[in-house]
């Protein structure tokens, strides 16, 4: 019986864990002065789809999604109002050829999805994939130029 016990709190603990980490919806009205403002200068010229704020490392970080000719985009922000990162898809075929068989390769037998770039500090620094296997869904990343990546950016 104990077990029992202590599995579901183990359960329950883990999933107060996850739903902390989890993004939560903002109004733009509810964003520092400063992220306001960097969101309104990296959302020129596209459809704001909405805002959201998130604890990562003890730090808040908010989110700026974008839809921007056709695809998405987010914008990463601290409460200083620097860019911390964006993801914007890419078209799979617009990939360089290197990429596009690193992102490959690291899908293995699993069919690839929506791509993105990475850019972190203002420096493109990954190549990310939806994957598709055996009707699970995963990442995989590769480097700026296809490479297999040392650690997850």
């Amino acid at each position: 019986m104990k077990l029992k016990t202590l599995s579901v709190a183990t359960m329950i603990f883990l999933a107060a864990i996850a739903v902390s980490a989890a993004d939560k919806k903002i109004s733009k009205d509810k964003l520092p002065a400063a992220v306001q403002k960097t969101a309104d200068e990296q959302s020129k010229g596209a459809t704001v789809v909405g805002f959201s704020t998130e604890q990562e490392k003890g730090q808040t970080l908010y989110e700026a999604s974008l839809k921007v000719d056709g695809h998405s985009k987010d914008v990463v922000i601290d409460a200083s109002g620097k860019v911390v990162e964006i993801e914007e898809e890419v078209a799979f075929d617009l990939l360089p050829k290197d990429v596009q068989a690193g992102l490959t390769k690291a899908a293995g037998i699993g069919k690839l999805g929506k791509v993105e770039s990475l850019t972190k500090d203002g420096k493109l620094v990954a190549y990310e994939a939806k994957v598709m296997k055996a009707g699970k869904k995963s990442e995989v990343q590769v480097g700026p130029s296809g490479e297999k990546l040392k650690h997850e950016e």
